[in-house]
């Protein structure tokens, strides 16, 4: 990721947690900043494992409910893979995942008519829609034979 990249998404980050009147705390800095840094949409204790070299009295619950909050503010969505640990995206964008199923990995990519695909009618009836993910799963090409 591009340097400037990193630039605006931290300050957009900051804006952010700002209006929704969350303080910016050196530890949730480091908690979002582990997650621009990652491109593995990590779990939170991946993350807690990183942010606890630079903050070993930071908990694992403190880091749990840190990434909870920033995804109820929308700064980073949360990846659930049914069976598995929840993990966290930051890349609030309109994309989809490939999920490979034997090593774990989530691969982000664009596809326009998966971001059109149209919602049946009897969905939309019971059910309002806030968002659409297509999630593929399979091997990626490091676990394909």
């Amino acid at each position: 990721m591009q340097k400037n990249s990193h630039t605006d998404k931290t300050q957009a980050f900051f804006n952010i947690c700002h209006q929704h009147q969350l303080k910016v705390t050196p530890q949730r800095v480091a908690i979002y900043r582990q997650l621009l840094n990652s491109d593995t949409h990590p779990t939170a204790d991946a993350i807690y494992q990183n942010v606890k070299q630079e903050y070993p009295n930071i908990s694992y619950d403190t880091v749990n409910r840190t990434l909870l909050t920033f995804a109820e503010i929308g700064v980073v969505d949360v990846v659930e893979i049914f069976g598995g640990a929840k993990r966290f995206d930051p890349n609030v964008t309109n994309h989809h995942h490939l999920h490979c199923t034997q090593c774990g990995k989530i691969i982000d990519f664009q596809n326009r008519t998966y971001d059109n695909l149209h919602v049946p009618e009897d969905v939309g009836k019971n059910f309002q829609v806030i968002s659409k993910r297509v999630v593929l799963k399979g091997l990626c090409k490091d676990c394909r034979p």
